[in-house]
């Protein structure tokens, strides 16, 4: 269950929000965003699914467990997201560049506010079928700037919950030194390395409504599971940092632009 507490999305954050996430490592938000936002969002997202609008990214080619084996196997051209989120439609963009979430974010990093269109940027969707799950990571693990310090803003467009593959944390993990060992080749916790077994024990599920927004940091270890509803869930993800945190040149952080938000 969510221990989270209630927050009011109207205002900046409280010092006792900025601490908590400096603690836990994230944020939630609740109503966020109104449901006509949620509504347009979701037909325009349901649109370009039907579509096929790229760019896309297929569960078959991360080759995640459970996934297709390829894109001509059956359940092959499973959409994992809408990539280039902030491109495809004003909804998505205005959004993207909402001042209640430039504001919080200016105050999380203490500087002005840049938005990444290299990573995320997307509408996240999860299938009942093929959709796979996604076992304990780090965003950061394929990231590339001077400080492993950003912020994921993640808005849920529906109801998000473990039946249906909601987002799990384990608070305070982005604070944590993870020897090598306890990940596999994918930077993913180990599930069987006796170590990551109290870490696994912390692990939370948050439960989402829609319109809620969650703000956790690049280092925080969260999961997903499948989804055994019979509806695709999708959210729509968007990453910032500090101005002064800069991708690193010749990387996949460095190939999209930066939008500066805020002075």
């Amino acid at each position: 269950m969510n221990s989270q507490p209630t927050m009011t999305s109207d205002t900046g954050l409280s010092e006792t929000q900025i601490t908590q996430f400096a603690r836990d490592g994230f944020l939630v938000f609740r109503g966020m965003a109104d449901k006509a936002i949620c509504e347009h969002m979701l037909t325009v997202a349901s649109r370009q699914l039907q579509e096929a609008a790229q760019p896309l990214e297929f569960e078959a080619e991360l080759g995640y467990a459970g996934a297709p084996s390829s894109l001509e196997a059956e359940g092959g051209r499973t959409v994992r997201r809408l990539r280039g989120a902030y491109d495809r439609d004003a909804c998505f963009h205005d959004w993207a560049e909402d001042p209640r979430i430039v504001d919080k974010v200016r105050q999380l990093v203490n500087e002005p506010v840049c938005l990444t269109l290299a990573h995320h940027n997307c509408v996240m969707t999860k299938h009942p079928q093929y959709g796979t799950a996604t076992g304990w990571h780090r965003d950061i693990r394929y990231w590339a700037f001077t400080q492993p310090d950003l912020i994921c803003v993640w808005l849920a467009l529906g109801e998000e919950t473990s039946a249906n593959g909601g987002l799990r944390f384990i608070p305070g993990s982005h604070r944590l030194q993870i020897p090598r060992d306890q990940l596999d080749d994918l930077l993913f916790l180990r599930p069987e390395h006796p170590a990551n077994q109290a870490l696994f024990e912390q692990g939370q599920a948050i439960e989402l409504h829609q319109g809620d927004v969650v703000f956790f940091h690049s280092l925080l270890f969260h999961a997903a599971g499948v989804n055994t509803s019979n509806v695709v869930k999708k959210s729509v993800a968007f990453v910032y940092h500090g101005c002064s945190n800069q991708p690193l040149p010749n990387t996949r952080s460095s190939s999209a632009a930066d939008i500066r938000l805020s002075d």
